[in-house]
């Protein structure tokens, strides 16, 4: 059959978003939290596998809650060959959209329903994929870093989350197996290519009235804690000058966030979004100041100097202040270029359908850039309204989920239909 013969069916995704956008949402923002592992999560599992199982698909999950959902062709032979990979994640930040991530397995989901009714045609398998902890509650990327390099039990006993929590006991409590955590890591050899559709988290797209997004390479990612280490003394009786006060330290290194970024490169970005101070009361002199950091870059290089400006601007900042200070790396997740050619046929697909496209980078992570090291990779931006992403106001045109929706089924097909080579 003919490729553009497929469509996919906009009423049953929207329906989908929708439904998946009511769990872990706060009525009085209207905000999702779905944080990996926690109740809200689980639903969301929960849900997904009845529309799974409706479907007629098949469902698996790994040690760490990675998700496949599998479209098998009808020939053995074809069945046998590495599969066409589509997918993304459904764990959400703290109070944030019901597109991000979500959309990219919904609309995945929603061509394997489609590519399902014609297994016939399918030279090799088509593969929905939803990613653990995206988000990085536990670290960065975590469900495709676990796809792609794996964790040993040290490592992931070395992980907690934002309120402290460690993940082996996470895991522990909802019985998760522990050894299965371990053995996540897919073999290349299994993965014939990956595609994500996801919303563009920025303006670009609707300032300049595109439908389609190509994107051409994905920001490299660090980040780590950085604690400053003070003495706690009561706040009344202690005076300024004889203070070893952690906070101060840590506001004063705040500050210079900037001029940091700005000393490495043009493109460099540098965020701190959790602060977590002890022992954490308004009459005692902060002890300890814990800053979660967040750095970013499109060169490998300059983020490895971003890491090494922030120890030695935090070094100075806790000699002026009278304290010492620690940092410990979460490690670095490269930036990737994407494959060319499955960028041009995401481009020919979307000129046929008489779709406006522009190439553009991508400033947030995906787990396309870990997915690039397993197999050739492309992703798919369609636009967001204001530019707004991880809040509430994150929102995208149903048009817009259509097109992009029906550009990823055209070039799962495309590669789904060929001949191996």
């Amino acid at each position: 059959m003919a490729d553009d013969d497929l469509a996919v069916s906009i009423a049953r995704l929207r329906g989908d978003v929708e439904a998946l956008g009511r769990i872990g949402r706060d009525e009085e923002t209207g905000g999702v939290s779905r944080t990996s592992f926690s109740v809200a999560d689980a639903a969301a599992r929960r849900w997904l596998a009845d529309r799974v199982e409706d479907a007629g698909l098949s469902w698996r999950q790994d040690g760490l809650g990675n998700v496949f959902i599998r479209v098998e062709p009808t020939d053995p032979a074809a069945a046998a060959l590495p599969a066409v990979w589509s997918g993304s994640h459904i764990d959400s930040v703290p109070n944030g959209g019901r597109f991000d991530g979500a959309l990219g397995v919904l609309a995945a989901l929603e061509c394997a329903r489609c590519l399902s009714d014609h297994r016939d045609a399918l030279r090799r398998p088509v593969q929905v994929v939803v990613f653990t902890d995206e988000e990085g509650n536990y670290h960065h990327l975590f469900g495709s870093s676990a796809l792609a390099r794996g964790f040993d039990a040290d490592q992931l006993a070395g992980l907690r989350g934002r309120d402290g929590d460690r993940l082996v006991d996470t895991l522990a409590a909802t019985g998760w197996d522990l050894d299965a955590a371990t053995r996540t890591k897919v073999d290349p050899a299994d993965v014939h290519a990956f595609l994500e559709l996801h919303i563009e988290q920025g303006p670009r797209l609707e300032a300049q009235h595109i439908d389609i997004g190509v994107v051409t390479s994905i920001v490299g990612l660090g980040g780590g804690e950085l604690t400053f280490h003070g003495r706690a003394d009561h706040a009344g009786t202690t005076p300024m000058g004889s203070r070893q006060d952690a906070l101060r330290a840590a506001g004063a290194f705040l500050a210079g966030l900037a001029d940091i970024a700005g000393g490495v490169s043009d493109t460099a970005v540098l965020t701190c979004g959790l602060l977590e101070v002890a022992p954490g009361a308004s009459n005692v002199v902060p002890g300890t100041a814990k800053l979660t950091l967040d750095f970013r870059d499109t060169e490998r290089d300059r983020i490895e100097q971003l890491e090494r400006a922030v120890v030695h601007a935090a070094e100075r900042a806790a000699a002026a202040h009278g304290v010492t200070t620690s940092y410990v790396s979460d490690g670095t997740i490269d930036p990737v270029r994407l494959d060319d050619g499955l960028r041009d046929l995401i481009e020919s697909m979307a000129v046929e359908r008489g779709y406006s496209t522009t190439h553009l980078p991508s400033g947030a992570g995906h787990d396309s850039q870990n997915m690039a090291t397993l197999a050739t990779t492309a992703m798919i931006f369609v636009p967001s309204k204001g530019g707004h992403s991880h809040s509430p106001a994150e929102d995208t045109d149903w048009p817009d989920v259509e097109r992009g929706a029906n550009v990823l089924l055209g070039v799962l097909a495309t590669v789904a239909f060929a001949p191996p080579a």
